[in-house]
């Protein structure tokens, strides 16, 4: 069972997704309001997967990514947001991060569509 983070500064999203995910099967082990929230919780709790909101309030998703760096105990980061992904231009392929999803559109089926 994939363990997942869900950072995003809306709490009813976090909820949502916490019962999609979970009802897919993976596993969530913590949630962040901040980029620096997601960031310690990455390194705290070293999940499989971060699901990360684009735009948080005191870092952007990409900024998140950045710190994360690409170490071998950094999670797989999927961004998302309400946003479309054109909306970032290149920035999402340029990231290191897994892949993007439309808030509208997580599903668990989405998200290991992504991680394979």
């Amino acid at each position: 069972m994939p363990t997942v983070v869900i950072a995003d500064d809306h709490p009813s999203f976090r909820a949502s997704a916490r019962a999609i995910l979970e009802a897919d099967g993976f596993e969530v082990v913590g949630e962040a309001d901040t980029g620096a929230a997601a960031i310690a919780a990455s390194r705290l709790l070293a999940p499989d997967v971060m699901l990360l909101d684009v735009q948080l309030p005191d870092m952007d998703g990409f900024a998140v990514l950045a710190q994360l760096g690409p170490n071998d105990g950094s999670p797989a980061v999927v961004l998302v947001s309400s946003r479309d992904a054109s909306d970032y231009g290149g920035l999402i392929e340029q990231s290191g991060a897994r892949g993007f999803i439309p808030k509208a559109e997580l599903s668990g089926t989405a998200l290991s569509d992504l991680l394979q």
